[in-house]
């Protein structure tokens, strides 16, 4: 049995990863011709433009990541299948089920890997990403409305104007209301910077506003306490699906406290727990290909069907995301539903199988 193990884990991990490397390269080089539109664009040049192509593959590596183990284990077992192996399998008292427990112990550690790749490096390498071609291309991070960013934190409206690569703001408005949603201070800066607990505000001009006075106070610098952080701000650079988990946490709590929505951020939190489960279930959906119609189709056959198949598992992700933000359904059931469906075809395709 050790050295069965040894012997699938060999063919199928080299199988996937000889997918997704052809998969990383076919999205790095649509990124590589939509990046060189911009190129010239303030100091963006060719090198950046690589980096930043770079930079992005590990986003590629978790999306893809599903697919590959699907379609390399459905070209593996295919394999296994032209040379009859699968046949001295079955034949030396093997079944169905303990083969799948086999190859599920390869998806385990695929489930892994995309879990470590997109909480860990996808989150660090696409802000890098974005970071650098904002900066290069003189653009800012975000500007939502004509007047800027809007962001509400209590009782108070902050209005950011420009929000750069680094999280420095420029051009802040904050407004301050009482309990009665009646305006008590409004304070402009020219710009503010986050250091340790506080944000540090320059150029401060304060106005109050009082019963029957208005008083107004320059100062050069001041100290800002919110609770925005320059992690909050992330959701600017990195969109909710490539955030780490804890990120999307902090937010989903930020905007609770604020009574904000966050649907969204809920199904992207959902979606991060439960997408890397999929590698697991493309191999259940993967395993009965090995045995239907096994000399009839061809290799090529069996990466067609699976990459469409994981095409379709991708757009049903995509479909569900979105229609759960428009009928307000329940978040876990959006981000789940696909890969749950997609689990019953595959046990489906195995009991058939098992009674022919």
């Amino acid at each position: 049995m050790k050295i069965l193990n040894k012997y699938l884990l060999k063919e199928v991990t080299g199988n996937v990863l000889m997918v997704m490397l052809a998969l990383i390269a076919m999205f790095s080089f649509f990124d590589l011709i939509q990046e060189l539109e911009a190129l010239g664009k303030g100091n963006y040049g060719l090198g950046k433009i690589l980096l930043f192509v770079l930079l992005s593959a590990p986003g590629h590596i978790y999306d893809v990541m599903p697919v590959a183990v699907l379609v390399g284990c459905m070209y593996s077992l295919g394999q296994f299948a032209r040379y009859s192996e699968l046949v001295v399998l079955r034949v030396s008292g093997l079944s169905i089920f303990n083969i799948a427990v086999l190859l599920l112990k390869i998806g385990l550690m695929f489930t892994f890997v995309t879990f470590l790749v997109g909480e860990f490096v996808t989150p660090f390498s696409e802000k890098m990403a974005q970071r650098m071609r904002i900066k290069a291309t003189d653009s800012v991070v975000a500007q939502e409305f004509r007047s800027g960013l809007w962001v509400k934190d209590g009782n108070s409206f902050i209005n950011v104007e420009e929000v750069l690569p680094d999280a420095t703001l420029l051009n802040i408005h904050i407004y301050e209301f009482d309990q009665n949603s009646k305006l008590v201070k409004a304070r402009n800066a020219k710009g503010g910077q986050f250091v340790n607990d506080h944000w540090k505000l320059t150029e401060v001009s304060e106005t109050s506003f009082g019963k029957d006075s208005v008083q107004v106070n320059q100062f050069a610098e001041a100290r800002w306490i919110s609770l925005i952080r320059p992690e909050l701000l992330n959701v600017l650079l990195v969109s909710p699906e490539k955030m780490s988990a804890w990120n999307l946490y902090s937010y989903i709590n930020h905007l609770s406290i604020n009574k904000q929505k966050t649907t969204r951020y809920k199904v992207a939190l959902w979606s991060k727990m439960i997408y890397p489960l999929a590698c697991m279930v493309m191999v259940v959906l993967a395993l009965p290909f090995g045995f239907i119609q096994q000399r009839a189709t061809g290799a090529s056959t069996k990466i067609f069907v699976g990459i469409m198949l994981g095409v379709m598992y991708q757009i049903l992700n995509r479909v569900f995301s979105h229609l759960g933000l428009l009928n307000d359904w329940p978040p876990l059931f959006s981000a789940i539903t696909p890969t749950i469906l997609f689990l019953m075809a595959g046990l489906t395709m195995l009991y058939y199988v098992e009674r022919r």
